[in-house]
């Protein structure tokens, strides 16, 4: 292991060599001959040293000295890094990383080091990466010592807390400095300062530390210590306080979060559902087809188009509304057609229908889940601070439901074939008398509900693995939500979706998931006893008859 990591050390060190010559090379070559000296102090000076003058190459030296790689040549006393191979040993110089031949172990000596070398060693790589140029390192670095309770780096982050210019890496300095003073400090004032700066960050691994601390008190009950404890446990019922009202946050972002998912699974069966009466059991299958075309999709950009994988997601969407769209329709003109005005006969044919397609995907893509990855643009979370993070691609989904609602609103209210499905659906018997092909408009209409539901795939495949019974697990769900909200009314569809996604993440905490699903659907059918049409009902002589 040692090996390895040396040699990827002078792989770096290659690629030093290879850029410019750095201007603060000399100052570097006097910082690292000082590590040859015999007094350990001195060592432990140069290093911090090496590590206050920030160079990138200074953390490869350190890391050598800390592996154990950095020798004396014995012929000239130069600093080198060398590299183990059999009973030879491949030499560098560590600073710019050039060739400097082969020597025998007896030519060389080795710099030694104590603990007192290693706890300024391991300090100074952590100020180098306190102070590297990219924030969010500073940040992960800073993160890196919170947890790690290193006492070593207490001066060096109360320094960094002075000089920090970026507000974004500073609080986390700040929280780093602060825990270690608590946890280390033997000033009281100090301490019950840092319980205060602790208190402002909040998040969960503030209040373990505060736990810990406070079971960690010990001796007499002197006035410093009461006035500490009394301070920790009134920052901890602070941050408690507020890690419930993150938890609520989150718990509203979950329901809504889940409740886009229904929205997009829901849409399509409240337009097909509302024009045709047709309960239809396959809907859920059309958004699995969606999501095995998003899939398709993905794998022809891995193995043809690497460079464009990242934009695969947002070729599938009109692509998956195609697919399932047209799968729609085919069902529509060969099975659906000659079942109109017989409920309980639709309800058991596309039940068939969709274990047949479930059985042809299975055949097709096998029976074992295939993962969608998630594209670089929705991939990590937005921490809005300590505790409180929401992550891209749910934020995604919510605004691409939004946005599907939109657009099928608009083609409903502004198009000819919007008019001529809301004509249908209000009094069929009138419309045909007006010369609108209902047929044509029955097939047009399962299309654009099996498209819609294709769309919701693309959707359900950045947060579920795609199998063929991914449609299963919303279709009772997407019912609800229709019946609730009113038949074919598609306000009544959104607040409907809101409504159950909200309350199930509320009720799960309290009753978990299975539990939480049973109190929603007794709800509702406590509610379709007093509204038979839901929230929102159609009005027309034929969806009143």
């Amino acid at each position: 292991m040692r090996i390895l990591k040396t040699a990827l050390l002078l792989g770096l060190l290659f690629v030093f060599a290879e850029a410019e010559q750095p201007v603060h090379a000399e100052t570097l070559q006097e910082l690292t001959s000082a590590l040859s000296v015999k007094s350990y102090s001195k060592k432990a000076v140069a290093v911090k040293k090496l590590a206050a003058s920030g160079a990138e190459e200074a953390g490869v030296i350190l890391h050598a000295l800390m592996d154990g790689a950095l020798f004396t040549r014995k012929t000239d006393g130069k600093i080198v890094l060398g590299l183990k191979n059999e009973s030879i040993y491949s030499l560098s110089d560590p600073i710019n990383g050039s060739a400097l031949g082969q020597a025998k172990k007896s030519e060389l000596k080795k710099v030694k080091i104590n603990n007192k070398v290693r706890i300024a060693i391991r300090a100074g790589l952590g100020r180098l990466d306190l102070s590297h140029p990219d924030s969010e390192k500073r940040i992960s670095a800073a993160a890196a010592i919170f947890k790690s309770g290193d006492p070593s780096m207490l001066g060096v982050l109360l320094e960094l807390v002075k000089s920090e210019t970026d507000e974004d890496v500073l609080p986390a300095i700040v929280r780093a400095a602060a825990a270690l003073e608590l946890t280390h400090s033997l000033d009281i004032d100090a301490r019950i300062n840092a319980v205060a700066q602790l208190k402002s960050t909040g998040g969960p691994e503030v209040k373990a530390l505060l736990i810990k601390t406070l079971s960690n008190i010990q001796g007499p009950a002197t006035p410093e210590n009461l006035q500490l404890e009394s301070a920790l446990k009134g920052a901890l019922a602070d941050v408690e306080r507020q890690l419930e009202t993150y938890g609520l946050i989150e718990n509203l972002f979950q329901g809504v979060s889940l409740a886009s998912v229904l929205l997009l699974a829901a849409i399509g069966l409240a337009v097909t559902f509302g024009v045709m009466g047709v309960i239809n059991m396959a809907h859920g299958e059309m958004v699995m087809i969606g999501a095995y075309t998003t899939y398709v999709i993905q794998e022809t950009c891995r193995l043809y188009f690497p460079g464009f994988l990242d934009f695969s997601l947002i070729v599938a969407i009109p692509l998956a509304f195609a697919v399932a769209g047209t799968f729609g329709i085919l069902l529509e003109r060969s099975v659906i057609r000659f079942l109109y005005g017989r409920p309980l006969e639709t309800l058991l044919a596309t039940w068939g229908i969709s274990l047949i397609l479930q059985q042809l995907v299975r055949t097709i893509f096998g029976p074992t889940n295939k993962e969608v990855s998630t594209p670089g643009w929705l991939s990590g979370a937005w921490e809005v601070t300590s505790g409180l993070s929401f992550t891209y691609n749910r934020i995604a989904i919510i605004f691409f439901a939004l946005v599907v609602l939109f657009f099928l609103m608009m083609v409903l209210k502004r198009t000819l074939f919007g008019l001529q499905m809301r004509a249908v659906t209000q009094n069929r018997m009138m419309a045909r008398s007006m010369g609108i092909k209902s047929a044509r408009i029955d097939a047009m209409t399962f299309g654009l509900g099996s498209g819609v539901a294709g769309m919701a795939g693309v959707a359900l495949s950045q947060i579920d693995n795609v199998s063929p019974n991914l449609g299963q697990a919303y279709i009772i769900d997407s019912f609800m939500v229709v019946v609730f909200g009113g038949v074919g009314n598609l306000w009544g569809t959104l607040v409907g979706a809101g409504s159950l996604g909200i309350a199930n993440k509320f009720l799960e905490p309290y009753s978990g998931a299975v539990l939480a699903k049973i109190f929603v659907l007794v709800a509702i059918i406590l509610f379709i006893q007093k509204r038979p049409r839901g929230l929102f009902a159609l009005k027309g002589r034929s969806v009143e008859g």
